[in-house]
This record gives C-alpha cells, sequence and structure tokens, in this order.
C-alpha cells in the first residue's frame, strides 16, 4: 500500500511563536528519513502547548490526513504547559504505555531526570500516536528504542505496510507460523 504518512507534531509555545527554530520537529523528520525506505510523506504541525489544540491537531492528522504514525514532540514533562500526554490520551482509544516504559528506561542511562518524563503512545483508528521528549538527542535515543516495533504495531491496527533501511534500524515482525 503506498500513500504512507507520518504526522509530525511540535508542540511548542517558542517554536510556534517563530521565536526559535523547531529543530525537534526536524530532527524527527530526518530520524524518518533514515529509517524508513517506503516512501512516505510528512504532515508537520507546530503549535503552542495548549491541551485543546493539540487534541485538534491529533484529530486532524489521524482522521482527516490518514497519518499511520504520528510523532509528537515537546509537552512531556512536569511543567504547567505540559499537557502533550494528557491530549493524547483524550483522543486515543487505547493507550500503549510499553512505548513510555521503554524511553524513560533508554533515557535514565543517559540522565537521572529521564523519570521526569511522562511520554506515552496510544492508539486512535488506524493510527499509531507516540510521544518523545523535546531534545534532538533523546528522540533519535526513544525512538531508536521503540521503532523497531512500530511497523509492526501499524500492522496489527490495519495501517500500510512500513519497511525500513535494516542497516539503520531493524523493523521486528514475527514469523508466520
Amino acid at each position: 500500500m503506498n500513500n504512507i504518512k507520518v504526522g509530525v507534531i511540535t508542540a511548542s509555545d517558542r517554536a510556534s511563536a517563530g521565536i526559535y527554530e523547531d529543530i525537534s520537529g526536524m530532527a524527527i523528520q530526518d530520524t524518518m528519513k533514515d529509517y524508513l525506505t517506503s516512501e512516505f510523506e510528512i504532515v508537520y504541525r507546530c503549535i503552542p502547548d495548549v491541551q485543546q489544540t493539540i487534541e485538534e491537531t491529533l484529530i486532524e492528522l489521524c482522521d482527516k490526513e490518514q497519518c499511520a504514525l504520528v510523532v509528537t514532540t515537546g509537552g512531556t514533562g512536569p511543567a504547567v504547559r505540559d499537557v502533550t500526554p494528557e491530549a493524547t490520551e483524550a483522543v486515543c482509544e487505547k493507550m500503549m504505555p510499553g512505548f513510555g516504559e521503554l524511553m524513560r528506561q533508554v533515557s535514565l542511562q543517559y540522565v537521572p531526570t529521564a523519570i521526569l518524563s511522562r511520554q506515552t503512545a496510544g492508539i486512535r483508528g488506524q493510527s499509531l500516536i507516540i510521544n518523545l521528549p523535546g531534545k534532538p538527542k533523546s528522540i533519535r535515543e526513544c525512538l531508536d528504542a521503540v521503532f523497531p516495533a512500530v511497523p509492526y504495531c501499524i500492522d496489527l491496527i490495519e495501517g500500510p505496510y512500513i519497511e525500513t533501511d535494516e542497516t539503520v534500524i531493524k523493523a521486528f515482525r514475527p514469523k508466520a507460523k
């Protein structure tokens, strides 16, 4: 199946206001270009840290744009304006807590403050939503950890078949019986 869409959402008051460049959103896009051999299109949004706006954007990318994968960056910490996990939980039918558990475990190898991160993942229809931290180095570390399971997860929710560059990241799919 072609027409694979990957949504990238940066939740940042300052980046959305143009105060600084969105290097985190670009890091996700660069990582997808490194990982995927399937043809795909990026659907990018840079929005403020407002729960209703994040929810509306997630719904738009999942339902209207039909992104198989939506990756967010920003808004996963404990600060008052950090509401990306709440927005994700509000729009998903199923939560996938293993993603957040593994990302925190990997991040703890680098920084003790990884326990403050609340990144998570969930399913909305035929879309997998993954919340990532905001720093480009952490984005790549977290994606390297969880991405091997992403194509099979998308298979299970009847999304498009996604292939990866196995020299960069190897997707795991159970062998057929």
